[in-house]
């Protein structure tokens, strides 16, 4: 069954295709944020969070995006809410952020790779959320504006301020030398 008919049926009540729809994209949502987060007790509740929110909103959904993409703008949304909250960010465990590596970053070997990563967790919320979006999970960047709630213009920013720091910090740690190889 195609995701616009699960989405139909589950918001008709249709708890199967609700289970079949959560199914479908839970991997694909606790990947991101424990990518995002790198801390996997607080990727845990906000992926609780997220589902929860989206099982009680369903009926506010409107099929522009996929589905998966719904769920990640509620987690990334939630994860903003607790670090406003919680001035003291809890510290990012690499190793978990290193899980299911980008096919982009396959050029490296993995211990330049475990360092890539390292740089990444060092990277600001926005620009750590915006990198992941793009590279892990090849979204354009008007979905990853709608998932920010900001102007494409800001997510290209973002992006490429995040790309000059890992590539400096991986010049600076000599991962890459000054010409990039």
């Amino acid at each position: 069954m195609e995701e616009k008919d699960l989405l139909k049926n589950a918001k008709d009540g249709d708890k199967n295709a609700l289970t079949i729809l959560i199914n479908d994209n839970y991997q694909i949502l606790a990947g991101y944020v424990i990518k995002l987060i790198g801390n996997e007790e607080l990727a845990k509740d906000i992926v609780q969070e997220t589902l929860l929110k989206a099982i009680i909103n369903l009926k506010k959904f409107k099929p522009q995006a996929r589905f998966s993409t719904w769920l990640i703008t509620i987690a990334t949304n939630s994860y903003r809410d607790y670090l406003r909250k919680n001035k003291d960010m809890l510290p990012l465990n690499e190793e978990l952020i290193f899980q299911g590596k980008s096919v982009d970053m396959k050029v490296i070997d993995n211990v330049q790779l475990k360092e890539v990563f390292k740089i990444l967790s060092e990277l600001s919320y926005d620009k750590r959320t915006v990198f992941i979006l793009k590279h892990y999970y090849n979204y354009k960047y008007d979905e990853i504006a709608q998932i920010m709630n900001c102007p494409v213009g800001t997510v290209r920013s973002r992006l490429h301020s995040a790309v000059n720091s890992i590539l400096a910090k991986m010049k600076e740690r000599g991962i890459i030398n000054e010409k990039g190889f």
